[in-house]
């Protein structure tokens, strides 16, 4: 491989991580904010409708020096994926590379049962995107007494809401199992906590987290474009307090 540093989009098969780790190459997580530039510089490429995470995959793009994007567009990740490869394709010269993940090998998932921080499981599970090496010592598991389902959030101060020992479900839990395209996996909740069922504003998984948080006993719906606004996180915080979640 002759490149130094790439792009990826979703969760590229296990096998490509593998390779990419192999030669020392770069990885940029591009579903993450790594650039400070208004995201209506994406406008020209994608409607403002779009997914937040999709259009901030557009934004790193135009701001980093990258040789090539490798991204997911099976169901691991979403049909509107493909779609932004298109984009990509027709915006840069370099490769852009489309890749199906339906790895089914779990890695396991102890951080999203852990006792730490919501905010920091979250950044542990997204930098896991980058390695293909199984933790040698994973956190232990404890008691949950909330949860959080859904994808990671564009703007993550929304997680500092939660207590630390809030587990995580749904594609969150898939990609740190780095089986994106488990839909079971995905599916799972603990009906026994009251669970944040969350998607991104515009996001085809908003109809998945309405249906599951209308079937948990004690289950919100919420999802949020670019950054969450008071308003998104009034409603956790007085979700938590009337559950009576101790901190």
């Amino acid at each position: 491989m002759n490149y130094n540093n790439v792009g990826i989009v979703g969760i590229p098969p296990l096998a490509i991580i593998q390779e990419l780790n192999r030669h020392n190459i770069t990885i940029h997580d591009l579903d993450t904010p790594m650039i400070k530039a208004d995201m209506e510089l994406t406008t020209p490429y994608l409607p403002r409708v779009y997914c937040a995470i999709l259009r901030t995959v557009v934004l790193n793009a135009l701001h980093l020096t990258l040789d090539a994007i490798y991204i997911d567009v099976g169901p691991g990740k979403c049909d509107c994926a493909l779609h932004v490869a298109t984009v990509l394709e027709d915006m840069f010269s370099m490769p852009i590379l489309k890749t199906i993940n339906d790895d089914m090998t779990g890695f396991g998932t102890p951080v999203s049962q852990s006792r730490m921080g919501l905010l920091q499981k979250f950044e542990r599970i997204t930098e896991g995107v980058k390695n293909a090496i199984k933790p040698s010592e994973p956190p232990p598991a404890c008691i949950p007494t909330a949860g959080f389902w859904g994808v990671p959030p564009r703007d993550f101060s929304i997680l500092d809401l939660f207590p630390d020992t809030t587990h995580i479900y749904g594609w969150t839990r898939c990609m740190e199992n780095k089986t994106p395209a488990d839909h079971e996996l995905e599916l799972g909740y603990d009906p026994d906590i009251p669970t944040v069922f969350y998607a991104q504003s515009f996001c085809a998984k908003t109809a998945l987290a309405r249906h599951l948080a209308l079937k948990h006993p004690h289950g919100l719906y919420l999802d949020s474009d670019v950054t969450a606004g008071g308003s998104a996180k009034a409603k956790i915080q007085a979700f938590l307090e009337l559950s009576g979640v101790n901190f």
